[in-house]
């Protein structure tokens, strides 16, 4: 499990109903090939978010293939379209199992 893994999202607080608003994901996380060495010669596991996607109010708004060639801390930026107030849930899977979370609320103003 990548303990360093860190979400960070920036959603807008409030748009207009219809609005399309810009979203940002990033995850820090080292993404490990599974291909180096520790220093006692040790394969470390591999570990990479293969997997990112953005729902609101349980409606998906994106869902990303990550391929393994990914940089380090990849970074998303993407529009969505808001009718209603609600909470976006942005979601990292990484292949090692382990799942990453954030939730931003958003105000129909």
């Amino acid at each position: 499990m990548a303990d360093d893994a860190k979400p960070r999202v920036k959603v807008p607080k409030s748009a207009k109903a219809g609005e399309v608003v810009t979203l940002k994901a990033l995850i820090s996380h080292k993404m490990e090939s599974g291909q180096r060495k520790d220093a006692e010669g040790k394969l470390i596991p591999r570990s990479i978010i293969n997997r990112f996607t953005c729902d609101l109010n349980g409606v998906n708004v994106i869902d990303v293939t990550i391929e393994p060639a990914v940089s380090t801390n990849p970074y998303f930026e993407f529009d969505a379209k808001v009718d209603a107030a609600g909470e976006f849930t942005f979601t990292w899977y990484d292949d090692d199992g382990s799942i990453y979370t954030d939730k931003k609320p958003i105000e129909v103003a």
